[in-house]
């Protein structure tokens, strides 16, 4: 090993120079030992220079890379037909090629989606956001058979729903505050109407105000109004 050579070369010139009687000798010596312990000190720098670099270079970090997820596109089924006795609500959806294990559906107690997945390489989806009554999701199924599904919705409280989806009623009256004076009430109910009604509607309502400011009396309707 080179380092370990020198020091000794420096070691035994040192002993030299101490047993050395000449000047000339000694002086050779002198400068031979400071040649050689500069030497030795410029390897250990280089040595601690490498060592702090191979300290300070970065390590390399491999990127997680995240597989994508393509968005699925779906073709809405709004045809389908339905039918109902006391406990149960199905519903019939005409799609042939469509299998159970690719099929989801997701019950809760006011609405129904279901997804399917991989029919001729096409993604299908049919819901009812807003159901007639509320069902029991935990008893509610789905059953795919070669050209049709059959959704099945157990109804929480049973008896006739007079349609599948709610409906919400449009010209519902607001509840009558005791203490607020009845005309008030009609008068909103008026306002309600006109501002949903159609143009015929509006022109009906709009005169019936007219009347009863002037205190004409509203003519009764003719048959052809009806």
């Amino acid at each position: 090993m080179a380092g370990a050579v020198t020091q000794d070369d420096i070691e035994e010139l040192r002993r030299l120079l101490q047993e050395a009687k000449r000047p000339r000798v000694q002086f050779i010596l002198s400068s031979q030992i400071s040649t050689l312990e500069k030497v030795v000190q410029d390897e250990h720098a280089t040595a601690a220079a490498a060592a702090a670099a191979t300290e300070q270079v970065p390590k390399v970090v491999p990127l997680e890379i995240k597989k994508f997820q393509p968005i699925v596109q779906y073709i809405t089924l709004a045809t389908f037909s339905w039918d109902q006795d006391y406990d149960k609500v199905k519903i019939y959806i005409t799609l042939e090629g469509a299998s159970q294990d690719k099929t989801e559906a997701n019950f809760h107690s006011d609405s129904v989606d279901l997804k399917i997945h991989d029919v001729s390489g096409k993604n299908y989806r049919c819901s009812v956001p807003k159901l007639n009554k509320t069902i029991i999701p935990e008893q509610s199924k789905v059953l795919v058979k070669p050209k049709r599904i059959i959704i099945t919705l157990k109804k929480a409280d049973g008896g006739n729903w007079i349609d599948l989806h709610k409906k919400e009623d449009k010209f519902k009256a607001p509840a009558m505050d005791k203490d607020k004076d009845p005309m008030s009430g009609i008068m909103d109910l008026m306002k309600n109407m006109y501002d949903e009604g159609d143009d015929e509607m509006k022109k009906t309502i709009a005169k019936a105000w007219s009347d009863a400011r002037t205190g004409k009396q509203a003519e009764p309707p003719k048959y052809g109004d009806f």
